[in-house]
C-alpha cells in the first residue's frame, strides 16, 4: 500500500489486498457485459455472499448499478438483478498534442465516447505553457460537455517520454526536456481555481492522476482493446512523423528505457538526406509529412496533410499518387526489416496512414513480398485500422478506464 514502510505486511493489509484483489475480480466479471450477483459468483469461485458484499462496495462508489432482470440463466427460480457498469460513474480523460492540432476525449466505464473535442493549432516551436492553455480550455469544455468526473487523464504526445512524464524529445514540435505533468497541471488550476476561473472552483482536474505516453503506443493499444489486433502486431502510424508501437503477446513492448516502436527513425537509405534527428536517410525523410508533401509538389502547404493527399489522390492527381506511392514503398522496406526481426502476426496501418492506405499498400505489399522471404508472409497480414486517426486519443482515454477497472480498490471507501 501506498505509504507504508518496506518489510512484511500486518495482517491487515493482508485482509485490505486481499478486499482489492477480489473488487478487482468481480468488476473484471461484470465489464465484459452483466451479469447477476450468481453469475458473478460462478465465474469468479468467490461465494455468492462475499460477491454481494463486494457489489454493494462497487455500487457505492459509483462504479456498478443494478439493470433489472439478468439474463434467463435456464436454471429453476427467478432470475437475479443484472450488474453492469455505471455509464454516470467515473470517467476516462485523453488528451493529445499533435504538431497541428489538439484533441480531448471522454469516455465512460463501458468505454462509448462522451466527448470529443479537436481543434487545429499550429503547436511546432511554440512555449509549451502556451499549448498547455489552449490544452486546458480544450480539457475543461470536453469534461463540461461528458457530464462525468474523470478518475485521471492520459496524455498523448509525438515524442520520446521518460519517467514521470518528461518530454525527452519531440523533433517535430522542437521541444526537448519538457516535463508536460508539471506544465499541464498550472494551466488546468489557472482555469478551474482562480477568480477569472472558466470552470467550477476546487473541481479537482488540476489533482488528476496524469499519465504520459508516445501517440503510438497508445494508438497501438488502442488497436489490441478497441479494433481487430491480434495478440501480436506491429502498429505503424503517422501525423507529422512516422512512429510504431510493437504489440507482443497483448501487451506493449517499450524496450529497456520505454523508446521502442522509433520506426520512423529507422534508415531505408543510409546515403539519403539529413533528418531532423540527426542521421542520414530515416524512414521519416520519405514516408512523413514534410517528405510526402514535398514530392507531391506541396511543399510549405499549410493544413491538414493527409486530408489534402487523400483528397487529391482520390480526384487522381498523379504528383500526389506518385508521392504516396514513394512513401509506401520506403514503410514497406522499414515494415519487412521489422517483420522479420519481431514475427509479428499482422503490420497494421494506423494514424494518418489509415487514410492513404489505398494508395500506401500496393508497394508496401510490394516490398514485404520481396524482402520477408525467410518466413510465410500473406498479403492478408498488412491491414488497416479501422480507428484510424482517432486511435491514439481513445486508448489515452480508456487505458484510464481499463486502470480503474483493473484496481476499483482505489476508487472504494
Amino acid at each position: 500500500m501506498r505509504g507504508e514502510p518496506d518489510g512484511v505486511r500486518t495482517g491487515p493489509a493482508s485482509q485490505q489486498g486481499m478486499r482489492r484483489a477480489n473488487l478487482a475480480l468481480v468488476l473484471g466479471v461484470i465489464a465484459r457485459g452483466p451479469r447477476s450477483r450468481a453469475d458473478v459468483a460462478a465465474a469468479t469461485g468467490l461465494t455468492r455472499a462475499a460477491v454481494s458484499s463486494l457489489a454493494e462496495q462497487l455500487i457505492s462508489a459509483g462504479l456498478v448499478v443494478e439493470e433489472g432482470p439478468a439474463a434467463p440463466s435456464g436454471k429453476v427460480g427467478r432470475p437475479g438483478t443484472a450488474l453492469g457498469l455505471n455509464p454516470l460513474g467515473p470517467g476516462g480523460l485523453g488528451a493529445e498534442i499533435g504538431v497541428r492540432h489538439l484533441g480531448v476525449c471522454v469516455v465512460d466505464l463501458r468505454g462509448e465516447v462522451r466527448a470529443w473535442r479537436r481543434q487545429e493549432s499550429a503547436n511546432r516551436g511554440r512555449e509549451p505553457a502556451a499549448v498547455m492553455a489552449d490544452l486546458a480550455r480544450l480539457v475543461r469544455a470536453a469534461v463540461a460537455e461528458s457530464g462525468l468526473r474523470p478518475a485521471g487523464l492520459t496524455l498523448a504526445v509525438p515524442g520520446l517520454v521518460g519517467a514521470g512524464g518528461l518530454l525527452q524529445r519531440a523533433a517535430n514540435l522542437g521541444w526537448q526536456g519538457v516535463p508536460l505533468t508539471a506544465e499541464l497541471r498550472p494551466a488546468l488550476r489557472l482555469l478551474g481555481d482562480g477568480p477569472a476561473g472558466e470552470g467550477p472552483v476546487g473541481d479537482g482536474l488540476a489533482e488528476l492522476p496524469v499519465e504520459v505516453d508516445n501517440e503510438a503506443n497508445l494508438g497501438g493499444l488502442a488497436e489490441r482493446w478497441l479494433g481487430e489486433g491480434p495478440e501480436d502486431f506491429l502498429y505503424v502510424s503517422a501525423e507529422a512523423g512516422v512512429g510504431a508501437a510493437v504489440v507482443v503477446g497483448g501487451r506493449l513492448l517499450r524496450g529497456a528505457r520505454g523508446y521502442a516502436g522509433e520506426l520512423g527513425h529507422v534508415p531505408v537509405h543510409p546515403e539519403g538526406p539529413r533528418c531532423a534527428c540527426g542521421a542520414h536517410g530515416c524512414l521519416e525523410q520519405y514516408a512523413g509529412e514534410t517528405a510526402v508533401l514535398r514530392a507531391a509538389g506541396l511543399a510549405g502547404v499549410r493544413g491538414d496533410w493527409v486530408t489534402l493527399l487523400a483528397d487529391r489522390a482520390g480526384a487522381g492527381d498523379e504528383p500526389a499518387r506518385a508521392a504516396l506511392a514513394g512513401a509506401g514503398g520506403a514503410l514497406g522496406i522499414a515494415a519487412a526489416g521489422a517483420v522479420n526481426l519481431l514475427d509479428p502476426a499482422e503490420v497494421v496501418l494506423g494514424g494518418g496512414y489509415a487514410r492513404l492506405a489505398p494508395w500506401l499498400l500496393p508497394a508496401m505489399r510490394r516490398e514485404l513480398a520481396a524482402r520477408v522471404t525467410v518466413r510465410p508472409w500473406a498479403e492478408d497480414r498488412l491491414t488497416v485500422s479501422r480507428l484510424g486517426r482517432r486511435g491514439p486519443l481513445l486508448g489515452a482515454a480508456v487505458g484510464v478506464v481499463r486502470a480503474i477497472v483493473a484496481d476499483p480498490g482505489s476508487l472504494t471507501p
